[in-house]
């Protein structure tokens, strides 16, 4: 009886740090730099477990879903266009921390792949002697200057994660809210609970892991010219490649006439330049 009582309890613990908990962060932001009072508000996930985290946009969740659902279907299901605009995101990265070797890598796609960097800056936190109440939470203040910004975060030490929204991380609690001093972007703790598992991402194309600067050339060079990272070249840039296919490739035409290979570059190139304009002040100006 207390051999199986105690593999009951084995399992049990198991089973605990099997599980992962979820961090819900209401993610306002002001991307427009010539338009202030745009001010974008969603939901992003700050997901941990005992080996890493990952921070990741709400959205992108239910969009991989709808789409998972239409591919699985072999296009016998089709999802709503108007639906997945609705869920268009301003948050198109994720961000994923190596507990154990201490590292952070930032994710984004930028046409058919997805470019990977690991965070080369250090956090240099300041804690401050000031504290408050943020909901059920007491929580201590911090500072730190980071990709350009002068950030302020609230932390605390009732949760036993030294972690946080974005790339923050490594003050000695979970911080409950950050923010820059102009305003313009903020991450605020709503809620959180347990999950199974960290869901699985759908990876259409290829993962390129470059330097940080190298990206920031690649996001550029995709501003500038985005049907180039629409074809198997991905922009001309020569780095490690992990996985198969399954990006999307420029389409040439199509049989009702709709469309020819330079009207399609040309509003691929029109929308990714208005999305750059509305896209003017990015969380990191640095």
């Amino acid at each position: 009886m207390k051999k199986i009582v105690i593999i009951a309890l084995a399992f049990c613990i198991q089973n605990v740090f099997a599980q992962a908990n979820r961090f819900v962060y209401q993610v306002t932001m002001k991307p427009d730099a010539a338009n202030k009072n745009d001010i974008k508000t969603e939901n992003a996930y700050l997901d941990i477990s005992q080996e890493k985290s990952v921070f990741y946009s709400e959205n992108r969740v239910k969009r991989d879903s709808i789409m998972q659902k239409t591919f699985q279907s072999g296009g016998a299901i089709s999802f709503n266009r108007d639906q997945m605009e609705g869920l268009r995101s301003n948050i198109n990265y994720s961000v994923e921390k190596d507990k154990k070797n201490q590292k952070t890598y930032f994710k984004e796609r930028l046409g058919r792949d997805m470019y990977s960097y690991e965070e080369d800056r250090p956090l240099n936190w300041k804690i401050l002697s000031e504290t408050t109440k943020i909901g059920e939470y007491k929580v201590q203040k911090a500072e730190t200057d980071f990709g350009g910004r002068k950030w302020t975060a609230w932390f605390t030490t009732d949760l036993p994660y030294q972690d946080g929204p974005y790339k923050f991380s490594g003050l000695p609690g979970l911080i409950i809210k950050v923010e820059d001093s102009q305003g313009d972007y903020s991450f605020d703790l709503m809620k959180n609970y347990k999950i199974a598992d960290f869901p699985s991402m759908n990876q259409f194309g290829n993962t390129i892991k470059v330097k940080r600067t190298d990206y920031l050339k690649q996001q550029k060079k995709f501003q500038e010219d985005p049907v180039s990272f629409m074809t198997q070249g991905g922009g001309g840039f020569a780095q490690t490649r992990i996985g198969g296919g399954g990006g999307i490739s420029a389409p040439r035409g199509n049989s009702r006439g709709g469309g020819n290979p330079g009207d399609f570059r040309k509003r691929m190139e029109e929308r990714v330049k208005e999305d750059a304009k509305k896209n003017s002040n990015p969380i990191e100006i640095q």
